[in-house]
């Protein structure tokens, strides 16, 4: 007999018995291939996913960095315009 099963397509149309697997092959797909033969990507993109909220932490503060910040000159310097030294 039949039955429904639920799955998971990651962007590639791979199906994943879970959201965190499709996940994972996403991100593993972005990263490219890290490594030897690629062999450290699924654990590079794991890492990421178990480490996201500091990830993200980090990519936030980055941003506030960049927003505070402007091009000086030509050559592309850039000098603190709020709350630097």
């Amino acid at each position: 007999m039949a039955t429904e099963c639920t799955a998971y397509r990651d962007t590639k149309g791979s199906l994943h018995p879970t959201p965190e697997r499709a996940t994972l092959a996403d991100l593993a797909d972005v990263l490219g291939r890290v490594g030897e033969e690629g062999g450290m990507t699924a654990g590079v993109a794991k890492l990421l996913l178990e480490k996201r909220e500091a990830i993200e932490r980090v990519f936030a503060e980055h941003d506030i960095m960049l927003a505070n910040i402007e091009p000086n000159d030509a050559a592309g310097e850039v000098v603190p315009i709020k709350g630097g030294k």
